[in-house]
């Protein structure tokens, strides 16, 4: 086996373990801190995770040139040859969008978090569910 697709395999396995770390981390874990930090990086897997299903692994005798064309119009070698060469596009714009859209739900877990901290004075879920409960007791009563 070649070390360039071991070393993909690799990395694909490592993306593996850390995804399931991180949804362990946010299933299990009752400290709000701990669940906002492994969801981030649970993002940032999946970002990365997405970027490697548009790459191309590297074959031998491919020349050593970015994929660009360089004539207004290109024949039909120098298209297979730019379709060789280039990579998915989709996957990048996906993850560029996904990262957007994830600073901006951290943004909104961490002043969650912090109102939370405000109003509870804990930011561990159980103690903030068993002081729900007894707010709605109180109110009822």
């Amino acid at each position: 086996m070649d070390i360039r697709v071991a070393m993909y395999i690799a990395t694909i396995a490592s993306l593996y373990v850390n995804i399931a770390l991180c949804i362990y981390g946010v299933i299990s874990k009752p400290n709000l801190i701990k669940k906002f930090i492994a969801l981030t990086i649970l993002q940032d897997s999946i970002n990365v995770f997405l970027i490697l299903g548009g790459y191309r692994l590297w074959r031998p005798g491919l020349l050593l040139q970015p994929p660009v064309l360089l004539n207004w119009s290109p024949t039909d070698e120098d298209l297979k040859q730019f379709l060789m060469r280039s990579v998915d596009p989709l996957p990048q714009a996906l993850v560029l969008t996904a990262i957007v859209i994830g600073l901006a739900v951290n943004t909104f877990l961490a002043i969650m978090i912090i109102h939370l901290y405000r109003h509870f004075s804990t930011i561990d879920v159980d103690e903030i569910g068993s002081m729900k409960k007894v707010m709605i007791v109180e109110e009822s009563a």
